[in-house]
């Protein structure tokens, strides 16, 4: 994510590396520069859409309007509700997606499929139409824009994240979170930023990036380097409590891990600060970048204890679950691949099918000196959470 030097023009997020091409070592594939160009793409949309507008008030625009909600596809879908901005860029990936089954360098191997926030169901187009999906070979997951609220009221930066993963005619069953083996994140930052981010992996190569230069057009390659500290003093950990619902128990979980981690800071100081940032692909991004030290998104375990506590009192009334999605969590491998320690807060992998309706929990740690120190009392308290009525 942007930020700004003292004279208030924006710098990059990410160290620039000025040796020439140093990114880009090793060929990139065909698949992986196919979904840099379309990551570039919706960045692109969004820019030109907001320089169509104008500027004059972040968030006053109809971008903010709400187009329609998760609900209004029915109780099969539960993604993510969609607002005026994002309309485009759903647009953009499927003109995509029709380009590549045309595309006779065949960048996507086929028959593929699309799986994106905003399609019916649990997100899946198969390309050619009709194509069964265990005859599906490629399986793109893509989040447009992750991180719309604080892009359309100008706060920060959002995200377009795409991955890919071997499809069900090749692993023989449906895809899941730990199959995805290249992944981009392109920042769409907002109007008063000057650089933006891409980064991008495939598994076992590491992490490549680039920043651009807004002004100029300049891209210089970048190299992501996690914090090195080895515990949380004075520095940005999180768990997340984005809007009302868990807000209780994640703030009653956040103080026992922090002072059993830390302890009382020396004469009342504070040692540890808080940072919401709505966008699961900001959060990764903020670790990798060095600037986060430790964030949690645990809102899942937070549900299944309110909806058993109701259960309990003899409520059975469903309980709408806003939680992060598979495709909210699709570039963790660029964060694996930047040294980032990623699992699901207890301690194991993050695991779930590649749809858009699943509820996934994660918990991140910059290095392993790091998750060595606070995983044993997350994973304590998480067991108590869930054991307790």
């Amino acid at each position: 994510m942007a930020r700004r030097d003292p004279d208030g023009l924006a710098q990059p997020a990410i160290t620039p590396v000025q040796t020439p091409g140093s990114s880009m070592a090793g060929k990139p594939t065909p698949l992986l520069e196919a979904l840099r160009t379309l990551g570039h793409a919706i960045r692109d949309a969004v820019l030109a859409g907001r320089a169509r507008v104008g500027d004059t008030i972040p968030g006053t625009t109809h971008d903010a309007d709400v187009i329609r909600a998760d609900t209004d596809h029915g109780p099969d879908h539960q993604g993510d509700t969609i607002y005026r901005i994002d309309v485009r860029a759903e647009e953009v990936v499927m003109e995509t997606a029709h380009a590549w089954m045309h595309d006779p360098a065949h960048p996507v191997p086929g028959p593929f499929a699309v799986i994106a926030e905003g399609l019916p169901g649990d997100g899946w187009a198969c390309f050619p139409a009709g194509t069964p999906r265990e005859a599906v070979r490629t399986v793109v997951i893509i989040d447009p824009i992750d991180g719309t609220r604080g892009l359309m009221h100008g706060k920060r930066s959002a995200w377009a994240l795409l991955a890919s993963a071997p499809g069900p005619a090749i692993l023989g069953r449906p895809p899941r979170l730990g199959d995805i083996d290249t992944a981009v994140m392109a920042e769409i930052p907002t109007a008063r930023a000057r650089y933006a981010d891409t980064l991008w992996a495939t598994r076992g190569n590491g992490v490549r990036g680039e920043t651009l230069d807004l002004a100029t057009g300049t891209v210089i390659p970048a190299r992501p380097a996690p914090s090195g500290a080895t515990d949380l003093s004075h520095g940005f950990a999180t768990i997340s409590k984005f809007f009302p619902g868990t807000k209780v128990l994640a703030s009653e979980l956040e103080e026992r891990l922090f002072a059993e981690v830390m302890g009382d800071p020396p004469g009342g100081a504070p040692l540890i600060f808080d940072d919401e940032y709505i966008s699961s692909g900001g959060q990764l991004h903020e670790l990798i970048a060095g600037h986060d030290r430790f964030v949690a998104d645990l809102r899942p375990y937070f549900m299944d204890h309110l909806e058993a506590l109701a259960r309990d009192a003899g409520d059975t009334t469903p309980r709408r679950r806003i939680c992060c999605r598979p495709y909210d969590l699709c570039t963790i491998l660029i964060a694996e691949e930047a040294g980032v320690i990623v699992n699901d807060g207890r301690g194991n992998p993050v695991d779930a099918p590649l749809d858009t309706i699943s509820d996934v929990a994660w918990a991140g740690y910059a290095n392993r000196a790091l998750a060595n120190q606070v995983q044993p009392v997350l994973s304590r308290l998480l067991a108590e959470l869930a054991s307790h009525r």
